[in-house]
């Protein structure tokens, strides 16, 4: 029977076709390690947002008289309420987590260079939307941290030239956060989701284009590809196990522990909190923003610190292949912007006071010197790596990956 309703499907529309192609037999490098998980863990978790937010805006009311109430009604008298609930907020703080890992593994082993530029970029709208996404969502419980939150950096477009005072009457939809901005807020947090969902399916052909990278940096012969079930996605599960037993700690032992306390406390404009403090997955731009004396500066520096992600591939000249596997200095680099933001997320978190104005602006300072330093330090290091002599293994990949380029050119000029 599941064989005739499938030969059925089939003749109107190519389902096998498209799973084999695109699932199960996509050849994947067989030298993948656990740091390629993520992007299967961030699509898991992308799910569970989804369905653990079409729950909760069914009981939801977006109206500043009811906004904080019905998100207790949700904790306290909807069956399962508080699981559907704590599940969304530990999922938002769980995506940030795997998306922040993904880019990092991307970074480390130069998985962003040619010809994966465009995979690249459409990360790098990916976590746009998912920071717009999650800035709208924040505003949604009505606490007080929830307010003055969308209060302060719906305030910063008022820096845009011209057009600054408009643009914040827009997204508040008032000349104050109120019910207009509760209600397009819930509007654009229900969107978004599903806008996100489609950039991932534009993700996936931009990959499925170029094919997977590996550590080698290399891509690999089709000899030397395997498919990707059951091979990797026993891999992919034995991970997302793994990630479970993490999750599921959090949820339902620490599930208030991405959550400020001040958000418990209903929204009053008339009291502003002592201090103000985004979600955790912002503090390192936060952190950016606040080291800026001027405000205007400090919007330009925080929105960069975002956006220069996007021109790694060409700030990036080297041609050494495996990213930071076998490149020391990059690796150093990479090591340094890691610490770096680490910092800075600690800063973000701390009243700006004392040496923490100060430390915010050296590791500032540092975040934006890496990047213009890329460029001229991985031509002097590719020129000294020659010059040394490189591993017999990096050469050997080296030729192979000329050969295949050669091989890919006749083949174009042939047909």
């Amino acid at each position: 029977m599941a064989n005739k309703i499938m030969a059925w499907i089939d003749e109107r529309f190519p389902l096998t076709n498209i799973v084999k192609h695109e699932i199960t037999d996509y050849p994947t490098p067989r030298n993948l390690s656990y740091w390629w998980n993520f992007g299967f863990l961030a699509g898991f978790v992308l799910v569970i947002q989804l369905i653990s937010g079409i729950f909760l805006a069914m009981h939801y009311k977006a109206d500043t008289s009811l906004a904080f109430d019905s998100v207790e009604h949700i904790m306290r008298e909807v069956n399962y309420g508080w699981l559907i609930r704590y599940m969304h907020s530990t999922g938002a703080s769980a995506f940030f987590a795997v998306i922040f890992i993904h880019m990092a593994r991307t970074l480390y082993y130069g998985s962003y260079r040619a010809p994966r530029e465009l995979m690249w970029w459409t990360g790098q709208i990916l976590l746009i939307m998912l920071m717009a996404t999650a800035f709208f969502g924040y505003l949604l419980p009505w606490g007080q941290m929830s307010y003055w939150g969308a209060q302060v950096i719906t305030s910063l477009f008022g820096t845009v030239p011209f057009l600054g005072d408009e643009i914040v009457v827009w997204l508040r939809g008032d000349f104050a956060v109120g019910d207009a901005t509760l209600t397009r807020f819930f509007a654009l947090h229900y969107l978004f989701p599903f806008l996100i969902f489609g950039m991932v399916a534009i993700h996936l052909v931009a990959l499925h284009m170029v094919k997977s990278s590996n550590p080698s940096g290399i891509d690999l012969q089709a000899k030397d590809n395997i498919p990707l079930h059951p091979y990797f996605t026993a891999k992919d599960f034995y991970g997302l196990g793994v990630f479970l037993i993490v999750f599921s700690l959090i949820l339902f032992f620490r599930p208030n522990l991405f959550i400020e306390p001040d958000n418990y406390i209903p929204a009053n404009p008339m009291q502003t909190p002592a201090h103000i403090v985004p979600e955790w997955y912002f503090l390192p731009f936060y952190a950016i923003l606040r080291a800026i004396p001027d405000l205007v500066g400090g919007v330009i520096a925080m929105a960069l610190s975002i956006l220069l992600f996007a021109v790694m591939p060409y700030l990036d000249r080297s041609k050494i292949p495996g990213g930071a596997r076998y490149r020391p200095f990059y690796r150093i680099m990479f090591i340094v912007f890691a610490i770096d933001v680490v910092i800075l997320g600690y800063v973000g978190a701390k009243p700006p006071t004392g040496f923490l104005i100060t430390l915010g602006q050296i590791c500032t300072f540092f975040y934006f010197a890496l990047f213009m330093l890329l460029p001229f330090v991985s031509k002097r290091e590719e020129k000294w790596l020659r010059a040394k002599g490189l591993p017999a293994e990096v050469e050997a990949l080296i030729a192979s990956d000329e050969r295949q380029r050669e091989i890919q050119r006749k083949e174009a000029l042939r047909k």
